[in-house]
């Protein structure tokens, strides 16, 4: 596979307009030069002073993938059981629920996404560059929207952090890991997902 074509020819605004949330991911294997590739489009993001805080872990070895997949369910099910309790309720939004057995079926199956990218950086003052970081993770979700990959961000890996930082090599204390993109071929297709109109949320000079 030739990586240094993937993706090239995607306009910027199609790209970001279509990048949603992929969250069901084929188990079939990525090839680690595109996954350097949409880390690299990560490294291009503005960071305070050309800090460039980042590092990309990128975790492809299956019991690694396995370890990391039980903490993360364990956590998961805490977070998401207001959400399936209100979900009971008849009049629950169907684009809610949609999107809660998305996130279900991700972490049921998060063991079997191909790539389990982490996002990390030193800390500045005592806390983490989440300013350049963040930055950095909305280039790689675009980049893999260019090359084909389905990926979606996640943190619940955080109440397990300091354990998953230390099996990554991370310093939990100087080099934390903020984030967690699984990622693999998607089973679903990108699209727009549903946004309120810019008319909601833009204003000349002040809010009217």
């Amino acid at each position: 596979m030739d990586v240094t074509t993937i993706g090239e020819d995607v306009p910027l605004l199609e790209g970001i307009r279509t990048a949603r949330a992929i969250r069901r991911l084929k188990p079939d294997p990525v090839p680690v030069e595109l996954v350097r590739k949409v880390c690299e489009a990560g490294t291009f993001a503005p960071s305070g002073g050309n800090r460039q805080p980042w590092m990309f872990i990128a975790v492809m070895d299956p019991k690694k993938r396995a370890f990391i997949a039980e903490r993360y369910r364990n956590r998961f099910r805490e977070y998401i059981a207001p959400a399936i309790e209100a979900a009971k309720d008849p009049a629950y939004p169907e684009a809610k629920r949609r999107n809660m057995k998305a996130a279900i079926y991700l972490a049921e199956h998060l063991h079997e996404a191909p790539v389990l990218l982490f996002v990390a950086g030193w800390t500045r003052r005592g806390a983490p560059q989440l300013q350049a970081l963040f930055p950095a993770i909305q280039n790689v979700l675009l980049a893999c929207r260019a090359v084909g990959l389905g990926a979606s961000l996640t943190m619940a890996h955080r109440s397990h952090g300091r354990e998953i930082d230390e099996l990554l090599g991370l310093d939990p204390d100087r080099t934390p890991s903020c984030a967690m993109l699984p990622i693999g071929w998607p089973k679903g297709k990108y699209g727009r997902p549903t946004r309120r109109s810019i008319d909601e949320c833009f204003f000349v000079d002040q809010k009217t």
